[in-house]
């Protein structure tokens, strides 16, 4: 299992990625955002998804050229179309278009449907924050149904992405990123690459019974992964759908889609500039005390606020390097043969 430092990875994905046609811009876009991404412990969305874009790329289910395409333009009301292009690239472009309009309304309300694989979404909720704007976002994952509902017996809902992020005077912002399956469906697939299992609670085999076996989410016939939280992960989970599918435009789990190269995300964002709501400048001060007030008295405990344990593996892995799983390494070398 080699272990390459970010340096290298960047270049290494940049190079594929040329390889096949994207614009060296481009490249250096998704490049970054796949090492970022296991630099901060997600390799489920970083480097390893490198050869399943390749492989959409040349199976045209990924258009490495595409561009945003403005479905609706109402002010602070924004609605736009990927067209298959990487999500890497179209969901910088959309955040941007973002940030502009709450700036200037007070908040901006942005549609995304049709992206290629939008990433590790927390990146988005980082943008944002970075201008100093909350966000709220809303993603599905346009992709055979892999989630069971609550007390279901067959899979209905995606592995739908929730995400938040709050700004933090002086400090990292609060980012709250999560898959409403109780894990990730890559983490699955790379528990699968490691010959390891599962944990406990995430997923049931194709008779239902609890499995911590990933071959069954990875090989037919197949289980399904479980929500987290019950009932209510399974309802966040529609919800995810309804508004970042269906209110985007894009295809909600109900098409029954077809296994195929790519991975299609739609996504609703919600941003807000903080200091024009009731608070005003008191925000910032709030913020603050509800974050030391969640530390305060846990002496002995290692109490973690949302995006602390990507920071962690951040100033770790920026030092260490990054793990490639060995079937992962494998199908890099294969790119080039």
């Amino acid at each position: 299992m080699p272990l390459l430092s970010h340096q290298q990875l960047r270049t290494l994905l940049e190079q594929h990625l040329v390889r096949v046609n994207t614009p060296a811009e481009s490249a250096r876009l998704v490049a970054n955002n796949l090492v970022e991404a296991s630099l901060k412990g997600h390799d489920s969305h970083g480097v390893t998804l490198l050869p399943r874009y390749i492989d959409a790329i040349l199976a045209g289910d990924l258009n490495p050229t595409a561009q945003l395409r403005v479905v609706r333009d109402a002010g602070p009301l924004l609605a736009f179309n990927g067209e298959h292009g990487f999500g890497q690239v179209l969901g910088q472009k959309a955040m941007d278009a973002g940030i502009a309009r709450a700036q200037q309304f007070g908040v901006a309300v942005i549609t995304l449907a049709d992206s290629h694989h939008l990433g590790r979404i927390g990146a988005w909720a980082e943008q944002v924050a970075d201008a100093g704007l909350v966000s709220i976002h809303f993603a599905n994952v346009a992709a055979p149904s892999a989630v069971l509902p609550f007390d279901g017996r067959h899979p209905r809902l995606g592995t739908n992405p929730f995400c938040v992020g709050v700004p933090v005077a002086g400090r990292r912002p609060v980012i709250l990123d999560f898959a409403t399956s109780a894990i990730a469906g890559n983490k699955a697939r790379i528990a699968w690459n490691e010959g390891r299992p599962i944990p406990e609670g995430c997923a049931v085999d194709a008779e239902g019974y609890p499995t911590t076996e990933p071959r069954w989410l990875m090989e037919e016939p197949r289980g399904a992964l479980l929500a987290f939280g019950g009932h209510k992960g399974a309802g966040l989970s529609l919800i995810c759908s309804l508004l970042g599918a269906a209110l985007s435009g894009g295809e909600t789990e109900s098409h029954q889609i077809k296994p195929r190269p790519g991975i299609i995300n739609n996504m609703l964002s919600i941003i807000i500039d903080p200091t024009r709501l009731g608070a005003g400048e008191a925000y910032a001060r709030e913020v603050l005390a509800q974050l030391d007030w969640v530390h305060h008295g846990q002496e002995g405990r290692d109490v973690m606020l949302p995006g602390e344990p990507e920071a962690r593996a951040y100033e770790q892995r920026v030092v260490e390097g990054i793990y490639v799983d060995e079937v992962s390494w494998q199908q890099f070398d294969a790119l080039t043969q």
